[in-house]
Order: C-alpha cells, then sequence, then structure tokens
C-alpha cells in the first residue's frame, strides 16, 4: 500500500523540494502551508507520517503537534520536525509533546526521504513487536521482567528495565529526560534530570560493555543504537 506523507511547510520552493523527491521515491504526498489546514487535512486524508515545520503563521509546529498528539484520530501518526539551526529548545519541547524524530534545514532530500523511510519502518516493527526483543547478545524478556546476557541474568531494578525496554524497543529514537520518565513512571511523577542520568548510568554498569549501546544525545537525552 503506498503510504501518505502530509507537508506543512509555508514556503513554497521547499515544499516544492521535498513533494518531488517524496513522490519519485513512491509516496503519495499532500501538501499543506499553515498550521490550521494541516490539523484539518490530518484528520480527513488519514495520512501515515507528517513532516512538520516549526515556523509556521498562524498556530506555530509546536502547537500543531500537540494538537495532534493529544486527538485520538491523529496521536499515532509519526511526526518528523523541520527545524532550523540553533533551535535546540524547541526540538526538545517538540520531542516530549510526541514527535519522532527531526532534520534540521538545509537538508539533503535523500536524507530527508531516508528518515522518512525509518520512521515507518520503526512504526510497523512496533505494531509488530513480541514481548520478547533481542538485540545481538541480549535478551529482554517483557513476560518474565528478566534481561540476560549469553544466557546469564542481569539483574536489574523495575525502573532500570523499564528503562532499558523503552530505549531498546526504539533503536535509533532520541528520548528526552522527561519522555523516560513519563514512560516509566507516569506523567505526574516528581523526578529531575538528574535522576534519569543516574539509572542510565546504573544500567550502562550492569550491562558491563553493552553499556555502550545506550547512547547520550547532547542536550536533548538518549537513544538505544545496538552497536
Amino acid at each position: 500500500m503506498i503510504k501518505k506523507i502530509l507537508i506543512v511547510d509555508d514556503e513554497e520552493d521547499l515544499q516544492e523540494l521535498v513533494r518531488y523527491n517524496l513522490i519519485r521515491d513512491g509516496f503519495n504526498v499532500i501538501c499543506s502551508g499553515s498550521g490550521e489546514d494541516a490539523l484539518k487535512k490530518a484528520v480527513s486524508i488519514n495520512c501515515d507520517l507528517i513532516l512538520l515545520d516549526l515556523m509556521l503563521p498562524g498556530i506555530d509546529g509546536l502547537e500543531v503537534a500537540k494538537i495532534l498528539k493529544k486527538d485520538t484520530r491523529t496521536e499515532q501518526i509519526p511526526i518528523i520536525m523541520l527545524t532550523a539551526k540553533g533551535e535546540e529548545a524547541d526540538i526538545v519541547t517538540g520531542l516530549e509533546i510526541g514527535a519522532d524524530d527531526y532534520i534540521a534545514k538545509p537538508f539533503s532530500p535523500r536524507v530527508l526521504v531516508a528518515r522518512v523511510r525509518a520512521v515507518l519502518r520503526r512504526k510497523k516493527k512496533n505494531q509488530d513487536k513480541s514481548s520478547i526483543l533481542k538485540i545481538h547478545e541480549i535478551l529482554i524478556d517483557s513476560g518474565r521482567r528478566e534481561v540476560s546476557i549469553d544466557g546469564k541474568i542481569v539483574d536489574l531494578t523495575f525502573t532500570e528495565f523499564q528503562v532499558l525496554k523503552l530505549l531498546a524497543a526504539n533503536p535509533g529514537w532520541v528520548f528526552t529526560r522527561n519522555q523516560i520518565v513519563d514512560a516509566v513512571k507516569g506523567e505526574d511523577y516528581a523526578v529531575t534530570d538528574r535522576s534519569v542520568d543516574v539509572q542510565i548510568a546504573g544500567l550502562r554498569k550492569k550491562l558491563d560493555t553493552f553499556g555502550n549501546y545506550i547512547e547520550t544525545v547532547r542536550g536533548v537525552g538518549y537513544r538505544f543504537t545496538g552497536k
């Protein structure tokens, strides 16, 4: 089935460039130039992914992402943010809202298409996900709440297990500290950035050499690389 991509950007030249490359790569593409119009189209066309510029007239991209993630009709649609260089604070906010990835302008159309395909693959993988994850020598059994390396059980706390499962189930995805807290403890759990860092440090130590799989993304959070 051909995937439908919604491009939301008020720059017509950039919109056309992205549209051309996505169509050439086999996608069905719909364009929008404002946040208000994007919100309507996201619902009406039932798109598979949204490329969302943060700098939009009227409702900005962050507000659009927030509205989409709170609407049950659109909350599962992956969002890739298009950002200008130096918008680190906006990137972090967007990821915390629920965006799946970001790419800074100016960007290579080939890189953009590759990132779109990667996010769509991750979405499909998550939908097909089983209760057992295996990454090289690491086996994560959600049913038994066990982690083993080369057959040897690794003694993890509840929180360490939850953090590892979250990161390993979404390889390559960058999670902010707040996202990690929300996923592990719930949105009302009071915790500091330092608390998350301590959990990650403990987890890396227990995973020994495989602790390097958990990568720090400076200024944003953490991701699981599996290499």
